[in-house]
């Protein structure tokens, strides 16, 4: 369907990244979008850019508060895109680090699947996109919060085209592999400068921008057509592969592709 046939959009991890390019694309297209995220300033900028966009400075965490900002918004699309990780293994995690990806990458989602769906089923029209991962249906080392989280929102996605059954509320999940944003750096705590040497240059990656495009395609297609699940990684980049470990000794040796 056309993108005009929507009229509202809330946008969340809307300050930077996928979420700043998909919410400036859904503004392009005519729509309304309410952007939200932590980052003042960088909400800011990006309401200046176009003003179709209405901005609330919030964490999406904060459940009381994602309440009172969406009461009595009429919203057609919701783009769960706040994300959070933490490095290191279990073995490494603290309570926070859990505690917090729970928090802002699943519970938040939920929440807000919880309190916008309904209206949308009233309406008989919306259209819901959870931003996952490839953590979420591929093992890597570490991050085991993270790959939960993401497996759960997959588990979500297919469940809310159950829960919606019956009416056309279409439900997308785009999960990317690497994308060139400033996560790494934030992940890392190391500078953006840094992050681009060790992750990006040198490799082909998808930009932002083509997250924004996988929106748009699903947004786009005939109202009786919904896009399940859009894998979006590098050309160059796979999941998987085998390896398996012999010990010498007292080492352990890895063997295989990574």
């Amino acid at each position: 369907m056309p993108a005009s046939d929507y009229k509202t959009a809330l946008v969340t991890g809307a300050s930077t990244g996928m979420g700043r390019a998909i919410a400036k694309r859904l503004a392009e297209k005519g729509l309304k979008v309410h952007a939200v995220a932590r980052n003042a300033k960088s909400l800011e900028e990006l309401a200046a850019t176009n003003g179709n966009i209405v901005t609330h400075v919030l964490d999406v965490s904060d459940t009381e508060a994602v309440t009172k900002v969406v009461s009595g918004l009429d919203i057609d699309v919701l783009v769960n895109c706040a994300g959070v990780s933490r490095p290191g293994s279990i073995l490494q995690s603290d309570a926070f680090d859990i505690d917090e990806q729970i928090d802002v990458n699943l519970r938040a989602g939920l929440h807000l699947a919880r309190l916008l769906l309904p209206k949308m089923m009233e309406r008989d029209r919306g259209h819901i996109f959870n931003i996952t991962s490839m953590a979420g249906h591929y093992e890597f080392g570490g991050h085991i919060a993270y790959h939960a989280t993401k497996a759960a929102m997959h588990t979500v996605s297919r469940q809310l085209r159950v829960d919606a059954f019956g009416r056309r509320v279409r439900v997308t999940e785009i999960s990317p592999g690497r994308v060139e944003t400033d996560i790494f750096a934030r992940v890392e705590k190391i500078s953006p400068e840094e992050a681009r040497e060790k992750y990006f240059e040198g490799f082909e990656m998808p930009q932002v921008s083509d997250i924004a495009d996988a929106v748009e395609y699903a947004i786009e297609t005939p109202q009786y057509v919904n896009i399940g699940l859009i894998e979006l990684l590098p050309t160059l980049q796979v999941p998987g592969g085998l390896r398996t470990g012999k010990r010498v000794g007292g080492d352990v040796i890895l063997t295989g592709n990574k």
